[in-house]
């Protein structure tokens, strides 16, 4: 995403001009949007003129509009962002107050104006126009017959096509020996299965910018379908294909489905070669939070109540939020997150926002969208909560907002 102009007064009111230019910005500016936020952006509205003999004609033009944001959807897997609420801005297609609908588009410049910039969405701005950040990594998570392609990006992860494929069942007592034992049906059934794939990864994956292809399954399956990638490449001359081998990294995991892609994610030798990604940092963060909570429960706390009061004891080393509680329409709600990640960094501690789109982000919000590493352990938090007759919010519970 480009900036294009930026203009923010002292009291953080102001307005930035902002051009998407890929799937993922859709993504960022779905989080920067709030209600009550005024979007001025191109749009096509259908207008209906009535000529001197009273028949009616119908056409769409484009124009300019802006609105006051009232409602905002957002499709991740086909990147359509639609906003609607009513045009404040006199416009000769389109009466004051009138409701409108304005789909944004990738390459087109849109305004965005807000009564305050807080420093989450300044942050995700900088994030989101800064290319260096952008590290994507295409996963095929599989077993015999299933295989999910994802693309995992710094704040996404999409499933960009799911196949499934019947594989007739092998002889009885083909344990010893895979490939032999195979009957002739299987075999064929299995290089049906790894010409969609490889077609799959063909058609989705962009080589340019992936740095990482994992192949991912139990047994060996993840082995065949890589062998079978490059006999094809070698047969078809196909020198994309062959340009890229270095970057396929072959992973065990315990299935064909997309909740596989968490292991495999975790996987230290593709941690070490995410190491500079935000996603492998979520999820080494949020795995050494889980560790704690067994071996050390007095210093990880998740739930609005238990860790604000870490906070306030200046104990918060590590804070983790979902981006879900950015979006809450209510403005109170999100001020009171932005004020304790200031807090948290003001005592030197780390914040980090999750993304809900990825399996790190999805963990979090079972756990209410909130949870904390401490420095020092604060083993007196529960027993504060049993003296106000809460019970609501223990380290069994979830955020009580």
């Amino acid at each position: 995403m480009k900036l294009v102009r930026k203009y923010i007064e002292r009291d953080r009111s102001g307005y930035l001009v902002l051009y998407p230019e890929q799937l993922e910005d859709m993504w960022h500016v779905y989080n920067l949007i709030s209600v009550g936020d005024q979007l001025k952006a191109t749009t096509i509205r259908r207008v209906q003129n009535e000529s001197a003999t009273g028949s009616v004609e119908s056409h769409r033009v484009r124009t300019t509009l802006t609105i006051t944001v009232e409602t905002i959807d957002f499709d991740s897997q086909a990147g359509i962002l639609r906003i609607k609420g009513r045009n404040i801005v006199e416009n000769k297609y389109v009466k004051l107050n009138a409701y409108h609908t304005i789909d944004l588009e990738l390459n087109r410049n849109f305004t965005l104006i807000k009564p305050e910039w807080d420093i989450i969405s300044l942050e995700r701005v900088e994030e989101a126009c800064d290319i260096t950040k952008q590290a994507d990594v295409a996963a095929v998570v599989l077993q015999e017959g299933l295989a999910n392609l994802c693309l995992v990006t710094q704040n996404m992860t999409l499933v960009r096509q799911r196949i499934e494929q019947s594989i007739p069942r092998k002889r009885r007592g083909s344990v010893t020996n895979h490939e032999k034992n195979l009957t002739e049906t299987t075999q064929q059934g299995l290089q049906k299965f790894y010409e969609q794939v490889m077609q799959a990864i063909i058609r989705h994956v962009n080589f340019d910018i992936v740095k990482v292809i994992i192949l991912a399954s139990p047994g060996f399956t993840k082995d065949q379908l890589f062998e079978f990638i490059y006999a094809e490449a070698v047969k078809n001359d196909d020198k994309v294909l062959m340009e890229n081998k270095s970057k396929f990294m072959l992973i065990h995991c315990s299935s064909g489905h997309k909740h596989a892609l968490q292991e495999v994610l975790q996987d230290p030798v593709v941690q070490n070669q995410l190491a500079d990604t935000k996603y492998a940092q979520e999820m080494t963060t949020l795995d050494k939070f889980f560790k704690m909570l067994n071996e050390d429960p007095d210093r990880a706390f998740y739930g609005w109540n238990h860790v604000n009061k870490a906070e306030e004891r200046a104990a918060v080393g590590t804070l983790m939020l979902s981006d879900e509680l950015f979006r809450s329409a209510d403005i109170q709600t999100r001020r009171k997150y932005i004020r304790l990640v200031e807090s948290v960094r003001s005592h030197g501690g780390k914040a980090l926002v999750f993304s809900s789109l990825h399996v790190s982000g999805e963990q979090l919000n079972q756990l209410g969208g909130v949870a904390s590493i401490l420095n020092f352990p604060l083993p007196d938090i529960e027993d504060e909560d049993e003296e106000e007759g809460d019970g609501g919010n223990n380290a069994q519970g979830v955020n009580a907002d």
